[in-house]
């Protein structure tokens, strides 16, 4: 511990340092008691609650430092991007939020390496530590059940991506696609019916598109692998031993020693289904679920876009003119202001800064395209 005495007065910027780094780790402490509760497998919570008392303990020598300053320590709450992580992980399970999370921790590791005071606490350390939790969180450091094995590793390469990430990114491709289209054909004053069939035709034509392109990636992912698997059973078939070798080297390269890198390959080649998923998994880093089903992703493509592209078309289904214009561009505008909000739960941005570009772009490219449309209206006589 430090000495109180021999610490120099903390300046104003330093209370305001204090009381952000309160607030981190009161969202900290919080944001892991939420995953905890919402964590079905026993190890993973006692993993999050364990952060969470690190984070308590974090808290407490900002609020002792604030105290000491002749200073009122805030009563903090868990930011709103905190209640909605803990939100989605009672929805969706911790594996939904485990890519943000992660993010999180890694871009907090360094925030206290020339803070004074944390270094003296070693919470630097704290940080790294929980930095490097969640990167080896598809490890185990026991020898587990094969079958979960399989389920916490899965969990680990789960955390390249993030479908709510994609949602929100296809819901803000057809909205910003969308209105720049209906804006610049609104700018012609060609008519109502001109500009709702055109943002019509827009919607359709980029939510195929979308759709279409979703499916083909999706599809060449399984198809390849597919063939990977056939390549990899015969394999196993030909080669027991050189597989189960295989298993074990890479088993070891994963922090276990020989000897338990042995029995676990042992026990996963005795059932010829798990070993197929696991030397897929563990040589090629692929899993079925990473292929995914095409039709579910090109639908899920299409109704994302869809519905982006729908907002700046929804004033036209009952006006035109003037009216319609201004709706449309409101109505976007706080769809374009939601998108970027949502967008810092990834990012970590305050709110009115994502939510505000976003809104300033979408619509700067709206104004662009409708007035090309009125330049175009006027030259063309419509």
């Amino acid at each position: 511990m430090t000495d109180v005495d021999s610490r120099p007065t903390p300046s104003p910027s330093d209370i305001e340092r204090y009381k952000r780094n309160l607030q981190d780790e009161v969202d900290g402490a919080a944001l892991y008691r939420l995953l905890a509760d919402a964590e079905k497998d026993e190890s993973l919570q006692h993993v999050f609650l364990k952060i969470a008392e690190v984070e308590d303990r974090h808290r407490e020598l900002w609020e002792r430092l604030i105290r000491e300053a002749g200073v009122e320590v805030p009563d903090f709450k868990p930011t709103w991007r905190v209640r909605t992580l803990g939100w989605l992980a009672r929805r969706f399970g911790t594996q939904a939020v485990a890519p943000i999370v992660s993010r999180m921790e890694v871009s907090a590791q360094t925030m206290y390496d020339e803070q004074p005071e944390a270094v003296a606490e070693r919470l630097p350390a704290d940080e790294r530590s929980h930095a490097r939790l969640f990167r080896e969180m598809g490890r185990s450091r026991r020898i587990p059940e094969p079958g979960v094995i399989a389920q916490i590793e899965g969990r680990h390469r789960g955390a390249s991506g993030n479908a709510l990430r994609a949602a929100v990114l296809g819901v803000n491709d057809g909205l910003v696609s969308n209105l720049s289209l209906v804006m610049g054909v609104a700018g012609a004053s060609p008519g109502r019916d001109v500009v709702f069939l055109a943002g019509l035709a827009g919607l359709l034509a980029g939510a195929f598109s979308m759709a279409l392109g979703e499916w083909i990636s999706v599809r060449s992912s399984a198809e390849a692998y597919e063939r990977q698997r056939e390549i990899e059973r015969d394999e196993l078939e030909l080669m027991p031993e050189e597989e189960e070798e295989e298993l074990t080297l890479i088993y070891q390269a994963k922090g276990f020693t020989r000897e338990e890198a042995k029995e676990l390959a042992a026990r996963i080649m005795e059932d010829p289904e798990t070993a197929l998923d696991t030397l897929l998994r563990e040589e090629l880093g692929m899993t079925p679920e990473e292929a995914g089903n095409p039709w579910v992703a090109a639908i899920a493509s299409f109704v994302l876009f869809a519905f982006g592209a729908f907002v700046p078309l929804l004033p036209w289904l009952f006006g035109g003119g003037a009216v319609a214009v201004t709706l449309s561009a409101v109505l976007s505008g706080l769809a374009l202001f939601g998108a970027g909000a949502v967008i810092t739960l990834f990012t970590g941005r305050s709110v009115w800064f994502s939510g505000g570009r976003m809104l300033l772009f979408g619509l700067a490219m709206a104004a662009i395209t409708f007035g090309i449309g009125g330049l175009i209206g006027v030259g063309t006589g419509i």
